[in-house]
């Protein structure tokens, strides 16, 4: 019976891995730091270590045949926030200290490789932290191998999806973010320009892939990936309904090379396919039906003197009669004037005290989830309101709804204050951010955002700026 150790065992690929391998009648030893994984993943009859994979030699005793090395950061746009704390931690210092292991213990290396490094003409290694790190360990295990005769396999991944997969949180996949917002019933929020391919790939067929090269496979090029390519509006357009075009993002690829005839000339070929699955998920999970579009809107204030934030909602509600404002702000100044249009629906939380606004930011997400309840809601907006954003960004995980902030002309407190930690943290959630022309440059500089775009340096900034974030959010849900 042969020992083989996966690194990264609790993970999406790695527990479907390990759970094949104990079929297969292989002793399994995984090890895994649980920073996307997850101990529900675990299955009966393999060995579960706690732990970082520089440590790998403190950790695993046991003589091993086979190192799958999964373990690793696997996201390119939260990359740029984190290279040297994570990226390099994880991908570089990990990734030595294993192969030091298969070098000492004589275990063979398969190596899960990043499909990024083939992307725009063979130039996306440079493309992001994640992607880098990733062309460089290929590199080192190659190196590894003619240094000191390493037996090794390399493999690269294109765009897994399956079952289990992460669906929530910043390392959520494409097909998980997907799934969650067709079950929710909001539209699927696709990162721009929309028409970036993907070879998505069913994870039973990477599985299966990873067996053979474990078996047979030497050297490096075994590409694991669907033979057909889709975009990713495409794929959001599967599931039907609605689509919210969204922020490109750095390091967000046009697509890569599949390099898998080394792969299927050991026997290997992808069987399963995504728009099965696809409709699978709308089968088995039927949107609920909604009556009138609705928006979930937090503001640290609302009437009855009439600011920015009041005057752009009244007008632009005014505009859309159809679309429903749900308005959960703290009790602050009393109620709201008789000239509210009908769609606009204010729930107040406090008793009208200064305290009301850390109420509303204690409370507001209490309230937000019952409105939740017995609504479906195309998006949580935070509007000048630094209380209301933690409660929106709680809302948005739970819901996996998009998270939109509009800031104003807000003064940016200064780096060594608490208030501008907690800007940084609360505005860095947001999928979309607007600003005037003055705060982006501020904002940008110290929480490292991408803005939706700028208003004019005329007339009233704030409001421009809310219509602009509105109509380029819902253009297309507004058509329904």
């Amino acid at each position: 019976m042969k020992t083989v150790l996966v690194t990264g065992g609790a993970g999406f690929v790695g527990s479907h891995l390990c759970k094949k391998l104990v079929k297969e009648g292989y002793r399994v030893i995984s090890l895994d730091n649980y920073f996307t994984g997850s101990k529900g993943a675990h299955t009966h009859g393999v060995k579960y270590l706690e732990g970082h994979t520089r440590d790998i030699t403190k950790l695993v005793r046991e003589k091993v045949d086979i190192v799958y090395h999964l373990g690793e950061y696997s996201r390119v746009e939260k990359s740029f926030e984190d290279p040297i704390s994570l990226v390099w931690d994880l991908n570089i210092a990990g990734t030595f200290a294993v192969l030091e292991f298969c070098k000492t213990n004589g275990a063979k290396l398969v190596y899960a490789g990043s499909s990024t490094k083939f992307a725009e003409g063979g130039e996306g290694s440079s493309m992001s932290p994640y992607a880098w790190s990733k062309s460089a360990n290929t590199t080192l295990v190659k190196n590894y191998g003619s240094w000191y005769e390493l037996d090794f396999a390399i493999t690269y991944f294109y765009n897994v999806y399956g079952e289990g997969e992460i669906s929530e949180g910043p390392y959520s996949t494409i097909l998980g973010i997907f799934k969650k917002q067709y079950e929710r019933g909001v539209p699927l929020t696709v990162v721009s320009p929309g028409d970036q391919r993907r070879n998505f790939t069913h994870i039973d067929d990477i599985i299966s892939a990873l067996l053979l090269v474990g078996k047979k496979g030497n050297g490096d090029e075994y590409g694991i990936g669907s033979d057909e390519s889709f975009s990713v509006k495409e794929v959001a357009e599967m599931f039907g309904g609605s689509t919210v075009m969204m922020p490109t993002r750095q390091g967000n690829r046009a697509g890569a090379e599949v390099i898998s005839n080394k792969t299927k000339s050991l026997g290997w070929q992808p069987e399963k396919n995504l728009a099965d699955y696809i409709k699978k998920i709308i089968i088995q999970n039927k949107p609920p039906t909604e009556s009138k579009k609705r928006i979930l809107v937090f503001t640290t204030t609302f009437y009855p003197k009439e600011g920015l934030s009041e005057k752009a909602i009244r007008v632009l509600a005014e505009q859309v009669p159809d679309i429903e404002f749900d308005i959960v702000t703290s009790a602050l100044g009393g109620t709201e004037m008789e000239s509210l249009p009908t769609n606009v629906h204010v729930h107040r939380i406090g008793t009208n005290k200064e305290s009301d606004k850390i109420g509303l930011m204690l409370c507001g997400y209490k309230k937000a989830s019952q409105l939740a309840a017995q609504n479906n809601y195309a998006f949580v907006w935070s509007i000048m309101s630094s209380y209301g954003t933690l409660p929106a960004y709680r809302l948005k995980r739970q819901l996996g709804l998009p998270l939109l902030i509009t800031l104003g002309d807000q003064r940016i407190p200064k780096k060594t204050s608490f208030k501008y930690w907690l800007l940084r943290l609360l505005a860095s959630q947001g999928d979309q951010v607007s600003t005037n022309a003055l705060t982006e440059v501020n904002v940008t500089r110290y929480s490292y955002l991408e803005t939706l775009g700028t208003t004019n340096k005329n007339g009233d900034t704030f409001s421009n700026a809310f219509r602009f974030s509105y109509n380029m959010t819902l253009k297309d849900l507004l058509k329904k």
